[in-house]
């Protein structure tokens, strides 16, 4: 039988549109924020937080996340191929989603 390890404590916060979920020591990869490698951040859209109790937030729970930033990076190439048969119509794009990685500091 596998067993899955939980934290602890850990958190789910909201930042750009999506949720992830915080560890203290964790890095993520979350939507583009601006700021340089070392800079603090914190998350105040925390939306449940465990540390010994549970605590869900009404929308958010009073305490912020903080985090710090550890690079600027971009995700893999996508590549979005359109195609019609018989009309010569061939377009290829690609894109790089721009990243944050980031380390979770405290919760």
């Amino acid at each position: 039988m596998e067993s899955t390890h939980t934290a602890e404590k850990f958190a789910i916060f909201q930042t750009g549109g999506k949720q992830y979920q915080a560890v203290v020591g964790k890095t993520v990869a979350i939507e583009k924020i601006e700021g340089q490698a070392g800079a603090p951040l914190e998350f105040n859209e925390v939306l449940l937080r465990k540390a010994g109790t549970l605590e869900i937030g009404q929308p958010f729970v009073g305490t912020p996340v903080k985090a710090s930033i550890v690079k600027q990076t971009q995700g893999p190439k996508l590549i979005a191929f359109k195609f019609k048969r018989r009309k010569k119509v061939r377009v290829k794009k690609g894109h790089r989603q721009p990243l944050t990685v980031i380390r979770i500091e405290a919760i």
